[in-house]
């Protein structure tokens, strides 16, 4: 019988690149929290925020029997100046995944630099045309993304993925499009984030399965984030920048809010899909209720995995 394999992240209990530190859950007490709740995997997190030192990283993910599936990497490759620091960061990050590796192999998680540019911030979940790169920034922006990502594979034998991300230039369906026709299909993958998604294409009706269709030959991960339809809603109504509709709980628990989880499990399924799915419930440093809401994920994925495990809920 197959099994869904789900792993869990920093963010959900508030560790996100950007803010402030003093309220941060320690590493330790979240890797037992995230281990307790049901999860078998995570990510790094921000660089520091987990050990760096190789023999210590893995002690602390071994010994909690967890698997290390990623790292989070954010560049601002609209800029060329930023292409070689951006380098030198993800080979160092994917260095560390490659010495604390197992099965299935970490990522490396590529994104822009989210939540840094004032305009992309205030209008992230309605984003238009318009608000986007230029012709010339494109090529700029893909030639970083490619550049980083052989660099990675070069270096450490690990597979990029990008992370499209409100609040950052590759958000929309059609910005993620465009960033993958413009990058090598051999090295960049894409890590699908179902509530970035939802809100990237602005609205909360979407068609996942025919999402999940556009991009299914890029889609090597996945990251299960769940978007409150009515605060989403009220986001782009009311011209909320992107870390007040945080504030306001856009994304929720799994299964609370408009992503069809049970949609996405059965597309998995049909493909055969063998790697992880990460929840992220991004919250901002001190919000919610961070054990209790990995615990209700958590119960909530085990209420629909036969979409996952039974071949006769495919569609």
């Amino acid at each position: 019988m197959k099994e869904l394999l789900v792993g869990n992240a920093p963010c959900s209990w508030g560790t996100l690149e950007h803010q402030d530190t003093s309220q941060q859950v320690p590493f330790d007490r979240m890797l037992d929290e995230l281990a307790e709740t049901g999860y078998t995997g995570t990510e790094l997190g921000d660089w520091g925020y987990m050990p760096t030192d190789p023999a210590a990283l893995k002690n602390e993910i071994t010994k909690r029997n967890l698997v290390m599936l990623g790292a989070f990497v954010p560049v601002a490759m609209k800029f060329a100046s930023a292409h070689a620091e951006g380098v030198d960061a993800a080979v160092k990050t994917a260095r560390l995944l490659a010495a604390v590796a197992s099965t299935p192999a970490p990522f490396l998680v590529l994104a822009d630099d989210n939540g840094t540019d004032p305009v992309r911030t205030k209008i992230a979940g309605r984003v238009t045309p318009k608000d986007g790169l230029s012709q010339t920034e494109w090529k700029t922006f893909a030639a970083g993304a490619n550049q980083i990502a052989r660099a990675v594979f070069d270096e450490t034998g690990l597979r990029t993925v990008f992370h499209h991300h409100c609040a950052g230039y590759v958000e929309t369906p059609e910005e993620i499009a465009t960033l993958l026709e413009l990058t090598d299909p051999q090295r960049l993958g894409l890590v699908f984030d179902t509530g970035h998604y939802y809100h990237g294409a602005g609205g909360e009706n979407c068609d996942l399965a025919a999402a999940l269709n556009r991009f299914k030959d890029r889609i090597w991960y996945i990251h299960l984030k769940d978007i409150e339809p009515n605060i989403a809603r009220r986001s782009r109504i009311e011209q909320w920048d992107y870390f007040t509709g945080m504030r306001h709980g856009v994304y929720c628990e799994l299964g609370k809010g408009c992503v069809d989880f049970p949609a996405l499990l059965r597309w998995l399924s049909a493909r055969a899909y063998k790697g992880y799915c990460l929840v992220e419930q991004d919250i901002l440093p001190g919000m919610g209720t961070p054990r209790e809401s990995a615990r209700r994920s958590r119960e909530y994925l085990h209420s629909i995995e036969f979409n996952f495990t039974d071949s006769l809920a495919r569609v």
